[in-house]
């Protein structure tokens, strides 16, 4: 994938999850209201949902709750005003960030991501100002551990993947955006379970950060980020140093 690993970010983006699980089911539970209210409720005819509700199980969102949030999203007849938009932008040292949201207010979204951005040392760009840097792909993340991988390259391809990169921790296969589903689907069928399954932003480069504040601040506009219940994913082309 890039001769890269995103494992650091998505190892780091897990043990978040970990520690606040309420808020990372109510951002999936938005994601998957908004695609239920545009698509249907029925995932076999709505990809998308499909494809959430896989994201939704890999975040550990019990079925009880993902059925609870289909239902009242289809039964749900006032309209849901939320919109998707894509922040891009440069955090210290010249980080590439793209940062995914869903809103309801993009001047208060917008406002959130201008100050963040300022705030560490960074600053808010236009459209198109750091996506040239990535490359839109479906990544599926499987825990190594057991695995002979041999056999999951193997599985990977035949399943219909482009890519396939072993960091010693985990394998990352890599997918065209809309074939995410059926090589998840492949490989849920010979057993497979996913620490992630979604479309990622890919960075075509990686940058380092040597200064200790420089990081420091980085690691705050993350925080940051994540932090704000508007925002869904934050993809960026830092290459995090190992936390041991």
């Amino acid at each position: 994938m890039s001769g890269h690993s995103k494992w650091n970010n998505i190892k780091r983006k897990k043990e978040k999850t970990d520690a606040a699980k309420a808020k990372i089911f109510t951002k999936i539970g938005r994601e998957i209201s908004v695609i239920v209210k545009t698509g249907g409720a029925n995932p076999a005819e709505n990809s998308k949902l499909k494809d959430a509700i896989a994201k939704a199980k890999a975040a550990n969102v019990p079925n009880d709750n993902i059925e609870r949030i289909i239902k009242k999203a289809a039964g749900d007849t006032t309209a849901n005003n939320y919109e998707e938009l894509i922040y891009e932008g440069y955090g210290p040292c010249g980080i590439a960030v793209v940062v995914e949201t869903l809103t309801d207010n993009r001047n208060r979204t917008a406002g959130d991501m201008r100050h963040y951005f300022d705030k560490c040392g960074g600053n808010l760009g236009q459209s198109g100002s750091v996506m040239f840097m990535f490359e839109r792909k479906g990544q599926i993340i499987i825990e190594a551990e057991g695995k002979d991988e041999e056999t999951v390259m193997e599985d990977a391809l035949e399943a219909g993947a482009e890519d396939f990169n072993f960091d010693g921790d985990v394998f990352e296969i890599a997918t065209g955006p809309n074939d995410l589903g059926a090589v998840r689907d492949a490989l849920e069928e010979k057993g497979y379970t996913f620490e992630s399954a979604e479309v990622a932003y890919i960075p075509s480069t990686m940058s380092t950060i040597d200064d200790a504040d420089a990081i420091k601040q980085m690691e705050k506009l993350i925080d940051m980020l994540e932090e704000n219940d508007d925002v869904q994913a934050i993809w960026h082309n830092w290459e995090m140093p190992d936390e041991e």
